[in-house]
């Protein structure tokens, strides 16, 4: 599949793998970001954009944090392989009502690839409904299952669309797997169609017995838009049709 990127997307990619190498040597070293600020001259918040793959950071700059970190501009600006292998794989992200279902079918059906529902995983590793694994075992639980039902997924699939469940952002280990094997697309909507949308599929798990379910909605965008935002390619899915959604995500990769 290895489906091609826009410039903006490439870039996006870049910038986050960039962040994201940063990340992970201050994790594996233990250094926080605020002592690697410190050490460079660079700072936190300066920081903080780079991991977050927001900032187009300069060359002086990096070489200052290259410098602090004992690596070189090279390992950290380095081309990866793992780019092109994460095109293979496409994660569609995003709130309950986002359309990853029915957008990720027809986008798979379009590239020829396996459609993976990540819930659907998560229900055949705990052996039990969806409903049921948090009534019995608790979130703590769902998410050790959803971590191994993707890492299962990922092994079995050189080529997938995968829909993600809209929760799987809030687990930093489980996100940064998804972030680092596919290229992710987050799938945007307003929280009145969020809420449409949910309604119309006659589901409403996520809100059941909350009156004020739509300020919930409001409230779950507004938590989770840093971690959203955190994929490289964005698709507004609001006041379009599936078929005008589905070919803004096909312009998006092409």
């Amino acid at each position: 599949m290895n489906a091609p990127l826009t410039h903006e997307a490439q870039e996006n990619l870049y910038l986050a793998r960039l962040g994201e190498r940063v990340r992970a040597w201050r994790t594996e070293h233990g250094m926080t970001r605020r002592h690697l600020a410190g050490a460079s001259g660079v700072s936190e918040r300066y920081l903080a954009q780079l991991e977050a793959g927001r900032g187009n950071i300069s060359v002086l700059l990096l070489r200052k944090v290259a410098r602090a970190m004992g690596v070189t501009v090279e390992y950290l600006v380095k081309e990866d392989e793992a780019l092109d292998r994460a095109r293979d794989r496409i994660a569609l992200i995003g709130l309950r009502g986002a359309g990853k279902s029915t957008l990720g079918r027809k986008l798979a059906q379009t590239l020829g690839a396996p459609f993976v529902e990540l819930d659907q995983e998560v229900e055949k590793e705990a052996g039990t409904k969806l409903g049921e694994v948090f009534a019995m075992y608790g979130q703590d639980a769902f998410r050790r299952f959803e971590r191994r039902a993707l890492e299962r997924v990922l092994n079995q699939n050189e080529r997938a669309v995968i829909a993600a469940g809209g929760g799987l952002v809030t687990n930093p280990e489980t996100y940064e797997l998804l972030l680092e094997r596919c290229l992710c697309v987050w799938l945007k909507a307003s929280p009145e169609e969020h809420m449409a949308r949910v309604i119309a599929q006659g589901d409403m798990r996520p809100f059941k017995g909350r009156s004020a379910a739509l300020d919930e909605i409001r409230r779950l965008l507004a938590d989770r838009d840093p971690l959203y935002g955190r994929a490289p390619v964005a698709v507004q899915t609001s006041g379009r049709t599936v078929k005008q959604s589905l070919n803004e995500i096909r312009k998006a990769l092409l």
